[in-house]
């Protein structure tokens, strides 16, 4: 119960807590769709604040969505 209040009295708590959990989500499924790609499979990041992608190298982009993940994950436990 008092989980439900403390959430209640912060505005925007539950908001916030609803957009990490679906931020949570769709990083999921990129380290899924990025596990499960064929070796040769070539692999593109979006610049920021651009619509111009570059080639990347697999591994080190897996590497960083997960450590992605687990940042939103601790970041969504503190809450």
């Amino acid at each position: 119960m008092s989980s439900k209040n403390s959430q209640r009295t912060e505005p925007g708590g539950a908001e916030q807590n609803e957009e990490l959990n679906k931020k949570i989500k769709e990083q999921k499924i990129v380290v899924d769709e990025l596990s499960h790609l064929k070796k040769n499979r070539r692999v593109y990041t979006q610049q920021p604040n651009s619509n111009i992608f570059f080639l990347a190298d697999k591994g080190e982009t897996l590497s960083a969505c997960k450590k992605d993940l687990d940042n939103m994950r601790k970041e969504y436990q503190d809450i």
